[in-house]
């Protein structure tokens, strides 16, 4: 089985925490495996097994078992590159934690997460994948801490949820727990789960913003795409994307691109539940978007780089697309 692994920024609100207490936090993360450097790298990640021990070597040092607490205050929107960017501008917080559970893993695979409705509250679950190793508890900690401290950052500082469950032992000193969530705290749960109000989380929130919100879930489904496995649902996107500029790409082309007949091409899509068509309209789409948020681009050119034979008939598929013309998106952007 791969072994997860973690965006290697994620880990520097660790090593702030450490620098804040005096410890030397480059050569705590050499003693764990990490090459500190890679934390400037946006597009780096660190296996699970070196980020849990430079947690065990952090509790060691300082003595603070609920320094994973404490890490959350060194964690803004920039930690987590796009997705951050994308909570900040989402319109609830159920659109925040929605688009955290369809996004975390360019954060870290070593959770899957779950956003359930129960009668009178949502659910939010943190659970291990099967046949993979659990994070530290304190990575659990500090993941919680950061959930809920977002929901403070757009409701006002004084918001709890309605309940913490964590699977770690109850420390000796439950205090620190209880006064970052302010909130009951269980421990020796059966698993690692937030609770939080219907009305907190339907509510719209003032300073929404979906155009930026859209920008960044472009770019989420990207580096999601890049992190899994090389698909023939991926490569047949990569061979679209390469090759519209030349013109729109029939199956038969794209086949011939990869090597592969046309029959062949089809039944690699058929087994991943694709279809060549869908996959050409989605990636003009996706494609479109990205290109209409840059003011030096035009009609014309985007036409071009989607391969369709004009700007009217690239119009065209815009409107059925999104139900609204280009110029009326980019209008929308302003």
């Amino acid at each position: 089985m791969i072994e997860p692994t973690s965006l290697a920024s994620w880990t520097r609100a660790l090593r702030k925490q450490l620098d804040a207490l005096g410890f030397d936090s480059d050569v705590l993360c050499r003693q764990a495996g990490l090459d500190p450097q890679l934390m400037d790298d946006p597009n780096a990640r660190y296996p699970l097994s070196a980020t849990t021990r430079l947690w065990e070597l952090a509790v060691q040092a300082s003595g603070d078992p609920a320094i994973g607490l404490r890490v959350s205050r060194f964690v803004s929107p920039t930690t987590f590159h796009a997705l951050g960017y994308a909570l900040v501008a989402s319109g609830s917080l159920r659109e925040v934690f929605e688009r955290i559970v369809r996004y975390h893993q360019v954060v870290s695979d070593a959770l899957e997460l779950h956003l359930s409705r129960a009668e009178d509250r949502y659910c939010f679950t943190l659970k291990v994948p099967t046949g993979s190793p659990a994070p530290a508890p304190e990575a659990l900690d500090a993941f919680a801490a950061i959930y809920v401290r977002t929901c403070r950052n757009r409701l006002g500082r004084e918001y709890a949820p309605l309940a913490v469950y964590l699977r770690r032992a109850e420390p000796a000193d439950p205090h620190p727990w209880h006064k970052v969530f302010r909130a009951p705290v269980y421990f020796a749960a059966e698993e690692d789960r937030l609770e939080f109000s219907l009305e907190d989380f339907d509510s719209h929130l003032d300073d929404a913003n979906p155009e930026l919100a859209e920008h960044n879930e472009t770019v989420l489904k990207r580096t999601l795409a890049q992190l899994k496995p090389l698909t023939w649902e991926r490569k047949v996107r990569d061979a679209i994307e390469e090759q519209l500029p030349e013109g729109e790409p029939s199956a038969e082309r794209i086949a011939q691109a990869l090597h592969l007949s046309l029959r062949s091409l089809q039944r690699h899509l058929a087994d991943e539940g694709c279809r060549f068509d869908t996959l050409l309209n989605e990636s003009r789409e996706n494609l479109a978007l990205l290109h209409l948020r840059d003011p030096q681009c035009s009609l014309s050119e985007i036409s071009y780089l989607l391969g369709f034979a004009d700007t009217s008939s690239f119009s065209r598929a815009f409107k059925r697309w999104t139900g609204m013309t280009p110029g009326q998106f980019r209008d929308g952007l302003r």
